[in-house]
């Protein structure tokens, strides 16, 4: 059998990822856990840098159009301008829109990149390049499905090249897969080339629902607005073991339908009688671990606090993502949106006003909050991105949308940056005057994950191999040096 991909650096110890088998949770929606598995005894080397331990990325599904959120134009010809009024930030000379009043008031606690660029306007293409920071796509990419030879996202990587800190996978992504309206499954999201052991832990709390965007129940819509009932409920995932794991005694002893609570108690009983191997235990240790159910039980967690990050799809996505990297997490992706929520060719001036921004707005100034307050913010880099921007032109679709919006487009867009050492109340790089193209300091995806992964400490000349031990180079371009003060 052909080895797995591993990882190697010349200044440290070889290490060797040796695959721990399909040890998926059911509840979770998952096929199997990259996480569970045993490594060298490298994962207990020290940390080779860094200035944090935890990334947590947003990804905006559908592209955020930069004119009407962080890079606003208000001099532009009204074709351009849009409806929506710049509002001052607690940072002097950099405005926002007004839509998003909470963040500008903590400016002073993120920064900007305006000049992020890339050359495709399509959407599955898109993901692909900024959920792996390449903007190249791979030999025979495939816009419909994913595929074995596409490029590992960014959070394999991480979830291959950062230790554990403890019984949870290095990476994991919520409140779901991103899948296509039509039911097709996104490409750029899994391992790729390093194969499917390397996929993140996908924690589906939040259901497939194909017309229906946004964040429900009080912020949900449809783009075409055609009157789909939506009653999907955002709940913890319930955890139980998958079939191939459990020794006969265990599987003999323990209902893998029941509650979560009854799962921990047989669980633990079970634990004491049973021979399992380390990985078992591993997987055990991780179905029985009170932070765990705690990191996931969102939806009860106490009123004021739901309150604040909001009681909807985003609050409680953002609310996860916070608790998970309490409990030691390195990579959090967030799916802010089901696929395409962020899509706003039509409708696009009121489903951002009323569906879209506020509860962003919320919910990403209730994360800066508490990881400010808890001295978090400083470990734990944040950076909110799409798959592209939004055209300067408003355009009208009349035959599929009664009001405007603006196109995909890649050539430019805003990235949002925060802890992690980043220096706040920063605008780095500039749009033109139009907001088509960088005017100054253009920036690629390949900068954007190379500050993820140095952020998170992974070594600039790190690389991973292949199962036929063929090198593969993690970094692809260089760390956004402005961000930290430090260009």
């Amino acid at each position: 059998m052909p080895s797995e991909p591993f990882l190697s650096h010349p200044r440290l110890p070889r290490r060797t990822m040796l695959q721990a088998g399909a040890i998926g949770l059911v509840g979770l929606g998952m096929n199997h856990l990259a996480g569970l598995r045993e490594s060298s005894a490298a994962d207990n080397s020290p940390k080779p840098g860094g200035k944090a331990k935890s990334c947590i990325y947003i990804f905006l599904s559908g592209g955020l159009a930069q004119h009407d959120s962080f890079d606003m134009k208000p001099d532009a010809p009204d074709n351009v301008r849009g409806e929506f009024q710049p509002i001052a930030t607690s940072t002097p000379g950099i405005q926002i829109c007004e839509h998003l009043p909470l963040l500008a008031a903590r400016s002073q606690l993120w920064s900007l990149v305006r000049s992020l660029t890339h050359s495709s306007n399509d959407h599955s293409a898109g993901h692909q390049i900024m959920l792996s920071g390449r903007s190249a796509l791979p030999p025979g990419f495939s816009p419909n499905k994913p595929q074995r030879t596409d490029w590992p996202s960014i959070a394999s990587i991480a979830s291959a090249a950062t230790p554990r800190r403890n019984n949870l996978p290095p990476a994991a992504v919520l409140p779901e897969r991103l899948i296509h309206w039509s039911g097709r499954v996104i490409p750029g999201q899994f391992g790729g080339l390093m194969g499917p052991q390397r996929d993140p832990w996908f924690i589906e709390a939040s259901p497939y629902h194909n017309t229906s965007y946004g964040a429900y129940p009080q912020y949900q819509f449809d783009h075409q607005e055609r009157g789909h009932a939506d009653e999907r409920t955002f709940q913890a995932p319930s955890l139980s073991l998958p079939q191939g794991i459990d020794s006969p005694r265990l599987a003999a002893r323990t209902n893998l339908l029941a509650t979560l609570q009854r799962q921990r108690e047989e669980l633990d009983r079970a634990a004491q009688t049973t021979d399992f191997d380390h990985l078992r235990q591993r997987a055990i240790s991780l179905l029985t671990d009170r932070t765990v159910k705690n990191a996931l039980d969102v939806t009860n967690a106490d009123e004021q606090t739901q309150e604040r990050y909001g009681k909807n799809a985003f609050g409680w996505s953002l609310l996860m993502a916070r608790r998970l990297v309490e409990a030691g997490v390195n990579l959090v992706q967030v799916n802010l949106g089901n696929n395409e929520s962020w899509d706003t060719h039509g409708e696009a001036f009121p489903h951002l006003k009323d569906k879209l921004l506020p509860p962003t707005d919320r919910a990403l100034s209730a994360l800066l909050d508490d990881l400010h307050e808890s001295g978090l913010l400083d470990d734990t880099l944040i950076v909110m991105a799409g798959e592209f921007g939004r055209t300067p032109k408003i355009t009208q679709l009349a035959n599929v949308y009664r009001k405007p919006g603006r196109d995909p487009w890649g050539a430019v867009q805003t990235v949002f940056f925060a802890g992690g050492g980043v220096k706040g109340g920063q605008a780095i790089g500039a749009s033109d005057r139009l907001g088509a193209y960088p005017a100054t300091s253009p920036h690629t995806p390949e900068d954007m994950a190379a500050t993820i992964y140095d952020a998170l400490g992974i070594p600039a000349t790190a690389i991973w191999q292949d199962e036929t031990t063929r090198p593969h180079a993690i970094y692809h371009g260089e760390p956004i040096a402005e961000l930290f003060g430090t260009a």
